[in-house]
């Protein structure tokens, strides 16, 4: 049984709302086996797909395309024939479908940006993020270089976990963690959450719901409630709203940590 495999829950658990960002399918890094088994462990009224979902990016340079990747697609085409409600959000990694926006296919829609009410009555705005992103907005050649030196940050990540998986560790994430240590990245992430907060702010909705930044988190930033998708290359995290409205962050290695304490408690008893 793959690790992938092993957090598949025993039936699926009926939710409000499952949004999810920056998985970008068509790179080496993504992990589609994980979102696949994550995706079929729910059944969900609406799903929003936070942006860069597909990484047009990376496949100007060549096509990278396994069946894990497919099966991802399948998936979500599944959920919405029957009957769950697919919002895909535009990001810049996927900005070629920019122009098609407002596109409806049955249950599956795709825009630029929406706007989400929660079972609590909270609207927020729902967007990838980059437009709040100095560097991808303004300096292009910055971003591309930028992604060059991320991606060097991913491989190093995916022989790490190699590893870690053959002496029966959980996943990690080495790019998350310089994230956390490197001081010009906790200012980087502090200022678009600033920068998203304010936008907010000025449109008077109560919160927003965003990627971009694979950065992970639900918190107060002054009165707006800001959360974070995360992604699906390196933390595998996402948000889950349930009936009462209270939305929740799930992280792949907080389950699999669960998943192994239970056994443990299992074999112990």
């Amino acid at each position: 049984m793959t690790s992938a495999e092993s957090i598949k829950p025993s039936r699926k658990q009926r939710v409000r709302t499952l949004w999810i960002s920056d998985v970008h399918l068509g790179t080496r890094d993504c992990q589609a086996e994980h979102l696949s088994q994550f995706l079929k462990g729910y059944h969900a009224d609406k799903v929003y797909l936070v942006g860069d979902i597909i990484d047009g990016w990376k496949m100007r340079g060549g096509m990278y395309w396994p069946q894990a990747h497919t099966n991802v697609i399948r998936r979500l085409l599944t959920m919405a024939k029957r009957g769950t409600e697919v919002i895909y959000v535009t990001g810049n990694h996927d900005e070629f479908l920019r122009r098609y926006s407002k596109l409806i296919l049955g249950n599956i829609q795709l825009v630029d940006e929406a706007v989400h009410v929660t079972a609590d009555g909270r609207h927020l705005l729902v967007i990838h993020g980059d437009q709040f992103d100095v560097i991808t907005r303004y300096h292009r050649w910055l971003a591309f270089l930028g992604d060059s030196a991320y991606e060097f940050t991913l491989t190093l990540n995916r022989w790490l976990n190699h590893w870690r998986a053959r002496y029966g560790y959980g996943y990690w994430s080495l790019s998350a963690y310089l994230k956390h240590k490197v001081k010009t990245a906790v200012s980087f992430i502090s200022d678009f959450e600033e920068a998203i907060a304010h936008e907010v702010t000025r449109r008077e909705l109560h919160g927003v719901v965003c990627g971009h930044i694979h950065h992970a988190e639900i918190r107060k930033v002054g009165e707006v409630d800001y959360l974070n998708c995360g992604d699906w290359v390196e933390s595998c995290t996402a948000l889950i709203e349930h009936w009462d409205g209270q939305i929740e962050l799930y992280r792949l290695a907080d389950a699999q940590a669960k998943e192994a304490l239970l056994k443990a408690e299992m074999v112990a008893g």
